[in-house]
């Protein structure tokens, strides 16, 4: 298979059509339906069931598609880093964090950067916790900024942050007046918490089992910001990250802290032994600054105590 192939097959997944695909792509629909045809033939199964000018892509493309949408990817970050190597830059970043972090804590740190170690070309993608650690370890990203535990063979933990997760409530809320929230109180509300039981919600589960409690109504998500978003209408009282309570402020809201402590915690990943650029090696160190700015009580430990900290929360 060859690169204007996997153009094609992308083009019409997102377009849904091989017209909008040929649009897209800048080329007639004779050539894109010749290279799709040449894709299947070369796989060995459809791609796409055809009906007029619509198509329907099949399981098989699905499952495919976002391994295309890699490949084609790291052949735009391959073309525009030897351009980069062309003018003697080497100022290009990769970036890859779960959604808290890379809205509420890696924007102010790239703006904290001094202005020669600015990216010249830049990439920040939001994922799941797994899928950025597989990205990291797949090399393409340079790194990763995810909650933990991250006890992978392939990765190398630069440091480790720890902050205390709270409580967001409608600024209307009767709860509003009160400067902390007790999991007692707590337990007696609606909860929106983040649905993913290997992380975040197991803590938040065992905080209610060490008060004696046990909340009546969790609605589940999968973002911080989804779940502030939900109990600025009311719906609940959202138990979030700081970083996303903090650094993602919405209006109609009030933060408050939680009288027990449910530790939020993330890690800074690279690939094992792989050459970090000034820019990548200068985003580690700002990061601690601009985190420390955004949460003044947050605690920077260093990478070897991953262990001892994942068992402090999860023994027993």
């Amino acid at each position: 298979m060859d690169l204007r192939q996997l153009e094609a097959f992308a083009a019409v997944m997102s377009a849904g059509s091989v017209t909008g695909a040929g649009q897209m792509l800048g080329r007639s629909q004779p050539t894109v339906t010749r290279l799709i045809q040449e894709l299947e033939q070369e796989l060995g199964f459809a791609l796409f069931e055809r009906s007029g000018p619509k198509v329907t892509p099949t399981q098989k493309a699905f499952m495919l598609s976002a391994e295309v949408d890699s490949a084609l990817q790291g052949v735009r970050h391959v073309q525009q880093r030897a351009l980069n190597i062309a003018r003697d830059e080497n100022r290009s970043l990769r970036l890859v964090a779960t959604p808290a972090l890379a809205s509420g804590l890696l924007p102010p740190a790239l703006a904290l950067l001094p202005a020669g170690l600015q990216p010249q070309q830049l990439q920040l993608h939001s994922l799941t916790a797994e899928a950025a650690v597989q990205a990291v370890l797949a090399k393409t990203v340079d790194l990763g900024v995810v909650s933990l535990p991250v006890e992978h063979r392939g990765l190398d933990l630069h440091w480790i942050g720890e902050a205390a997760c709270v409580a967001v409530l409608a600024a209307d809320s009767p709860l509003a007046a009160q400067p902390v929230l007790s999991m007692q109180t707590l337990a007696q509300q609606t909860l929106i918490s983040i649905s993913n039981p290997f992380r975040f919600r197991r803590r938040i589960n065992r905080a209610f089992e060490a008060a004696g409690v046990e909340p009546q109504h969790i609605l589940d998500t999968n973002t911080s910001l989804t779940a502030m978003q939900m109990a600025r209408v009311g719906l609940g009282v959202a138990l979030v990250d700081p970083f996303t309570a903090f650094g993602v402020p919405l209006s109609g809201v009030v933060v408050r802290p939680i009288e027990s402590n449910i530790p939020f915690f993330f890690g800074l990943i690279s690939a094992f032994a792989s050459p970090l650029s000034e820019v990548a090696q200068a985003l580690i160190e700002t990061l601690k600054v601009s985190s420390r700015d955004l949460l003044p009580g947050m605690t920077v430990h260093p990478a070897s105590r991953h262990d001892a900290l994942m068992q402090s929360i999860y023994a027993g």
